[in-house]
């Protein structure tokens, strides 16, 4: 698909998921709703709820980049379990569902994207927006993993429209541990104050649209 003609950036699409697997609510969404009308580094804020959905999350996102044509996109979804603002590194075309999503569907070892590349790395300076969600006092890290559910698919559409269809957009997904009023009865749970999770988010956006060329930090891991 030929790339579409660019108009003029307008600043920053923050994206949330819907809630899903019979819960109520779902703080990334939530976390990013807090932010709609805001402006970072000069940027206005745009947000969008995307279904959780295989089979519509990626025309919701592109429908709302159609609208705001950001100069960057934050998508963001939950991480039940992870006790720190997780940056992905990698958005991998495969498709594994542990569980089904909002529209019944469970695909098993399917591609996000018939034959297109087996992954994407992200296009963001994620180290720089790690340390400046750490000087924050906020746990944040990198990972290499988004998993193989509708936040990695999303994770997977937006690079891949970055590479076909959006050269000019910088974009990736961050996952968001769970809320506390989410896990009130899982003391073994970790979760992170919604005010928190928007503040991480601030920072990241910040950093990614003043850095350019990544800082160099170690965030690896040895497993």
């Amino acid at each position: 698909m030929p790339a579409e003609r660019p108009r003029a950036a307008r600043g920053v699409l923050l994206t949330g998921f819907d809630p899903f697997g019979g819960a109520a609510r779902n703080p990334s969404w939530e976390a990013v709703r807090a932010l709609r009308g805001a402006r970072i580094g000069g940027h206005a804020v745009a947000v969008a709820r995307i279904p959780t959905s295989f089979t519509r999350c990626a025309p919701a996102l592109a429908r709302a980049i159609a609208r705001h044509r950001p100069a960057l996109v934050l998508c963001t979804g939950l991480a039940q379990g992870r006790a720190a603002v997780s940056l992905e590194r990698v958005a991998i075309n495969c498709i594994d569902a542990r569980i089904a999503d909002n529209d019944g569907l469970q695909p098993i070892d399917a591609p996000v994207v018939a034959g297109a590349p087996a992954a994407y790395f992200a296009r963001l300076p994620l180290k720089a927006m790690l340390a400046a969600v750490r000087a924050r006092g906020i746990p944040a890290e990198v990972s290499n993993s988004a998993g193989t559910f509708v936040c990695n698919a999303l994770a997977f559409h937006l690079a891949h429209g970055i590479a076909t269809r959006w050269p000019r957009l910088r974009g990736g997904f961050v996952h968001l541990p769970a809320a506390p009023f989410q896990v009130a009865d899982q003391p073994a749970t970790p979760s992170m104050a919604l005010a928190t999770m928007v503040e991480a988010l601030r920072a990241a956006v910040a950093a990614a649209l003043a850095q350019g060329d990544d800082i160099a930090l170690g965030a690896g891991t040895e497993h």
